[in-house]
């Protein structure tokens, strides 16, 4: 059997958990289709956050969607957010299957 596979990219944010919600509905607005959102924790430049109190926690949210799409979520989250927020941004580039969901 050969699998069918499409380009997609993949959109990584780590952020401050206080976003979770912007985040998500920004992402929708620019044309996501599904997201996935983790908690997460750990370290980098701006310091260790351990999530041990609720202004400390951080999120992972990820997007699968056209190139062009995730551009336009990252464009907006670093004029919006990363001027006032720690915020991390990454992209990969994906194949899937069923491309109608992305």
């Amino acid at each position: 059997m050969t699998l069918s596979k499409h380009p997609k990219t993949l959109l990584v944010i780590v952020a401050e958990a206080v976003l979770e919600s912007r985040l998500v509905r920004d992402a929708r607005e620019r044309g996501a289709q599904g997201w996935t959102v983790t908690e997460v924790h750990g370290g980098g430049h701006e310091g260790v956050r351990e999530g041990a109190w609720e202004a400390d926690r951080t999120v992972e949210l990820k997007v699968i969607c056209d190139a062009a799409v995730a551009d336009a979520i990252a464009e907006h989250v670093l004029a919006t957010y990363a001027p006032h927020y720690s915020v991390a941004l990454y992209f990969s580039a994906v194949a899937v299957l069923r491309p109608e969901r992305y």
